[in-house]
């Protein structure tokens, strides 16, 4: 009995010693793989919280890393410091001064003035920290704005603003975008690759994707499409109807500039023929092909310019008999020889229309925010023009387009 017990013994160590020897892996211990799966979250979790430091700090100092074609993870807010309370702007007309309905301190728009919103129900909204801003959208029921920095060594960041001015970066690092009048969707272009995506309750959708030359740029958002200007430095332009990895620069080789679309789809825009370059309409469904004036006024500007929401008028930069002015153009009567209003100096950045007869642009010329009102325009009155004081020097007032 004894002899049975020792070869018992002898044989379950050497079994242990065996399957010791064994190079598969043993079951693990759940606790321990626990533990191992909280500490490779923590590690993320920091990992992702020094990237959006870093993120922070390029958007202070206008930093030299490229932050790659993937916008950050969506939801993700930035703080950037504290807030500190925007300087008081003050606003003095220096023409009739408007009447607006809602008695606004500054204007019946949003403007960008340096780190802070103001909005044209006369609030005060910070913005301290996400650089210097080019664009701006404001998003309709009052869910806040749609803010485009101006390019740096970067690129270009997309931020959501929301009414209380908390920030969360949707996009980083594109060398353009832009957005669609109702801040619904969002197109870019890094590198050689163009891009659109939806906004949804704050994030971004999944992106279609694809390849361009590398000079192309998104313009505008038409009905979905993506308008693309292949080249800056001659005309042609193509829509990019959101078919991944597939984009068809089309057979559009005449238009010059594009400056917005009418309620019916068209498009207002200029067009090469010959030695002139002519304001006519286009049709998107046919390859941009002219469905207007074959030449219609000529403008002669540098492409500044926006239209009514009615599509009514088009206030654009162009050429008078007194040099660079901002002209108003009569698009109901495009075929008739009626030449350009003049409405007021040359625009410098984005128009804004508070309703469809009034538009509101910054003038660096006069260093002055201008109020154009059509019917004071068609009758020969000069615009507006409104000083503010109280905000940077260097960085001037920017319009704030509407949403739908």
């Amino acid at each position: 009995m004894n002899v049975e017990q020792d070869g018992l013994e002898r044989a379950v160590r050497e079994e242990l010693s065996r399957r010791a020897a064994m190079p598969h892996a043993t079951v693990p211990d759940p606790a321990d793989a626990v533990i191992r799966r909280a500490k490779r979250i923590q590690r993320r979790r920091a990992v992702t919280g020094m990237s959006f430091a870093a993120v922070a700090m390029v958007m202070v100092s206008a930093g030299a890393t490229q932050l790659g074609q993937e916008p950050p993870p969506n939801g993700t807010r930035v703080v950037i410091g504290e807030r500190e309370q925007p300087p008081e702007v003050t606003w003095t007309p220096t023409a009739p001064a408007p009447s607006p309905a809602n008695g606004t301190p500054l204007a019946e728009v949003d403007l960008v003035l340096g780190e802070a919103i103001a909005t044209a129900q006369g609030r005060r909204v910070s913005i301290a920290g996400v650089g210097r801003i080019e664009r701006a959208h404001r998003l309709a029921d009052g869910r806040g704005w749609l803010v485009v920095s101006a390019p740096g060594l970067a690129g270009r960041f997309l931020w959501a603003v929301s009414p209380t001015g908390a920030v969360q970066v949707l996009l980083a690092g594109a060398d353009e975008i832009v957005v669609d009048a109702e801040g619904h969707q969002v197109a870019w272009k890094q590198g050689s690759v163009l891009a659109s995506a939806r906004i949804i309750n704050g994030e971004l959708s999944p992106a279609a994707r694809a390849e361009v030359p590398a000079e192309a740029m998104p313009l505008r958002i038409v009905e979905g499409a993506v308008l693309v200007r292949l080249a800056p430095d001659r005309p042609g332009h193509a829509l990019w109807r959101l078919h991944p990895g597939v984009f068809e620069p089309g057979t559009d080789r005449s238009t010059s500039r594009i400056f917005g679309a009418l309620p019916d789809g068209r498009l207002v825009g200029e067009v090469v023929t010959g030695t002139a370059t002519c304001l006519t309409l286009l049709d998107p469904a046919g390859g941009l092909a002219p469905t207007g004036p074959e030449c219609g006024p000529r403008l002669d500007g540098d492409g500044l310019g926006s239209v009514s929401p009615d599509g009514r008028w088009l206030l654009a930069n162009g050429r008078s008999d007194d040099g660079d002015k901002a002209l108003l153009v009569d698009l109901a009567r495009l075929d008739r020889p009626v030449k350009p209003v003049v409405a007021g100096p040359a625009i410098s950045g984005a128009v804004a229309w508070s309703t469809p007869s009034t538009a509101y642009y910054h003038a660096d010329t006069v260093d002055r925010l201008a109020r154009v009102d059509v019917d004071r325009a068609t009758k020969g009155a000069s615009p507006t023009l409104i000083a503010l004081t109280g905000w940077p020097p260097d960085q001037p007032p920017v319009v704030v387009s509407h949403g739908g």
